[in-house]
């Protein structure tokens, strides 16, 4: 996951924000000391930290995806017992066994498009 964010430099921004975001909301705690606090702001958090959330739990991410219209449906097969995945109703023809491996690969290709969509925004 670590590569997505280092390829895809624009969609790596707005994931790190959104990570970034999420953390500092959960600091809104009164129990919490204010240096400890400001300290966590300070610090930020790094693509490491960041690649790691995504490669546990990339079903984390679907929200800022559906922020920028890039949506992602994960689908199981009964019959075949294998998930598999579509970005923007653009299926892909791969099957997983597990349900993790296809939501890393569709937030793979969703990082890849909202990247070029970022980029186009700029011109």
């Amino acid at each position: 996951m670590l590569e997505l964010l280092q390829k895809y430099p624009e969609a790596g921004k707005v994931v790190k924000d959104h990570f970034l975001f999420k953390m500092l909301n959960a600091l809104n705690d009164d129990n919490l000391p204010d240096d400890f606090k400001e300290h966590v702001r300070a610090m930020g958090i790094d693509d490491d930290k960041v690649a790691s959330m995504i490669g546990n739990a990339p079903r984390s991410l679907f929200d800022v995806f559906d922020d920028n219209q890039i949506f992602i449906n994960i689908t199981f097969d009964n019959t075949r017992n294998i998930f598999t995945w579509s970005v923007n109703e653009e299926a892909n023809s791969q099957n997983y066994i597990f349900r993790k491996a296809a939501e890393q690969d569709a937030v793979a290709e969703a990082f890849k498009l909202l990247n070029e969509k970022l980029c186009q925004t700029q011109l």
